[in-house]
């Protein structure tokens, strides 16, 4: 594996830093948004006339992280259900987390077997995004 594999099916880091790192069988995600790979384009975020955002659509966001992140863990060696512990940043946790959590809840039916997760609303993130997820995930 490449010290820094960013696969074209996920879009690459917004700074300098390494989407992913392994450390002995376990591998450690850097923080991964819904930007849509190539374009990088903002999945699901709404614009007034002016270029304004005014507003986004969680679910589509999402999905598309989760995509993202199962690209990066499948470059590195590694599956969707391998995942062991998720840190989920939103920014608007009173408007966002009933749906984002049903979307949880599509990817993860079965709670006994899904990563540990912990959810945290916050003021911003460094780019227009909605929702952002911190990852660990095991290497078979």
């Amino acid at each position: 594996m490449s010290p820094n594999p960013v696969p074209p099916s996920a879009p690459a880091p917004v700074g300098n830093y390494p989407y992913v790192r392994r450390v002995g069988d376990l591998l450690f995600l850097s923080g991964i948004g819904p930007r849509t790979p190539g374009s990088d384009a903002i999945v699901g975020n709404v614009f007034n006339p002016r270029g304004t955002l005014v507003g986004h659509d969680i679910v589509a966001q999402t999905r598309q992280v989760f995509a993202n992140v199962r690209a990066v863990l499948e470059t590195a060696g590694a599956h969707w259900e391998d995942l062991v512990d998720v840190t989920v940043f939103l920014t608007d946790m009173a408007g966002d987390f009933k749906r984002y959590n049903a979307v949880w809840a599509e990817y993860f039916p079965d709670p006994t077997i899904a990563p540990c997760r912990t959810t945290l609303g916050i003021t911003a993130l460094p780019t227009p995004i909605a929702i952002e997820l911190k990852c660990i995930a095991r290497v078979r």
